[in-house]
């Protein structure tokens, strides 16, 4: 395993960390657990091969991951060799409740403490109006208290909220999403390099997104050895030297061996790689943007089809040959009512569209290539 600087924090991290929002569960709907006959020995093996961070949170699983992690560290039985990482997303101005959320969270991880304490999916908003006035001083008395070891936060926000909240100077480490389909936050990242934080990536693999088959981005790099997409993926996220740590979800113990074997490889990706991958997805972005943008100025549609959302997976289809994956999530849409046969060709999305896109037309084309 190769290990890096968590910003100026003095841990040294692996720089996979096991990100435990998909572990293999058992049984339906909220009564859904995680499968702890899998998972344990999954989150072992993670550690015994040298990952020795690890994220959770308490909605994760059915509310389930903070439990399993804490059985999974208590059997590890070594807990200063692991860097914990949980949330607390308590808003407002209810101090008890924020309390008692770190409460249950140390209780459900069997710890005394966690040392990457994060406030959870905040923004510049959130940060103005709610978390200065009144949430940094708790998380300050929790860190006088050793019961967290650092102040950071997790992120789901522009570039713009990103540098602002780095230049509070508050935090330690910030997690936040980059992948090779979503770049936006890439200057934020190296400004809190720069500043010293620790970077951690989720979603290295866009939310599976880039965890399938793709003949189109499998090319990218022809005779470089690197032919699966997923690899290409966690590879393109680490070669940013100013990222520490690169979560991935694993939900199998075939996952857990792959990343890992990845990760131990000091062979990363060369300038020539980085540039051949730009110059591919530039390509890709610049098709894309032919076609829906995904304003959603279309909707909501009366009939309550999602215009967007099906246009989306047309897209990641047709530009990224993601179609396996497009194949699935549409499914899902035709589910839950909201595909393109609930669509009664009215017609009242079409001059609400800047882009002047033939809305009916596109949608009966994607009907055709999504359906499998």
């Amino acid at each position: 395993m190769i290990y890096r600087q968590l910003g100026q924090t003095g841990l040294n991290v692996s720089q996979l960390g096991f990100g435990a929002m998909r572990l293999p569960m058992i049984g339906e709907g909220n009564a859904a657990r995680i499968d702890r006959e899998l998972a344990i020995p999954m989150i072992h093996r993670a550690f015994e091969m040298g990952v020795n961070y690890i994220d959770t949170a308490v909605g994760y699983c059915n509310q389930d991951s903070q439990r399993a992690v804490g059985d999974a560290m208590k059997a590890w039985g070594k807990r200063d060799d692991i860097v914990l990482s949980s949330k607390n997303h308590a808003n407002g101005s209810d101090e008890k409740a924020w309390w008692q959320n770190l409460e249950n969270s140390l209780e459900r991880l069997q710890a005394d403490h966690i040392d990457i304490y994060n406030l959870h999916g905040i923004n510049w908003n959130a940060y103005v109006e709610d978390i200065e006035p009144n949430r940094m001083a708790w998380m300050q008395k929790a860190l006088d208290q050793k019961l967290i070891r650092h102040i950071c936060f997790s992120f789901h926000d522009n570039n713009e909220g990103l540098v602002n909240l780095i230049g509070t100077g508050r935090f330690a480490s910030v997690t936040l999403q980059y992948n090779m389909l979503d770049r936006q936050l890439e200057d934020g990242i190296q400004l809190a390099h720069e500043r010293g934080m620790g970077v951690v990536v989720m979603g290295p693999v866009a939310g599976g997104r880039l965890g399938v088959n793709s003949e189109v981005l499998a090319n990218v790099l022809p005779g470089s050895g690197v032919a699966r997409v997923p690899e290409l993926a966690l590879r393109f996220v680490l070669s940013n030297l100013h990222i520490t740590v690169a979560l991935s979800g694993m939900s199998t113990m075939q996952q857990v061996e792959e990343n890992i074997a990845i990760c131990a490889d000091p062979i990363s990706l060369s300038d020539r790689d980085k540039q051949a991958i730009d110059e591919h997805l530039d390509k890709l972005k610049a098709m894309a943007d032919l076609y829906c943008t995904g304003c959603k100025y279309c909707m909501p549609c009366s009939h309550e089809v999602n215009i967007a959302g099906i246009f989306h997976q047309y897209n990641m289809a047709r530009v990224y040959g993601l179609w396996d994956l497009a194949h699935q999530r549409y499914a899902d849409l035709e589910k839950k009512g909201v595909a393109v046969d609930a669509c009664i060709e009215c017609g009242e999305c079409e001059p609400k569209c800047p882009q002047n896109i033939d809305i009916r037309d596109q949608l009966k084309q994607a009907e055709k290539a999504l359906v499998k």
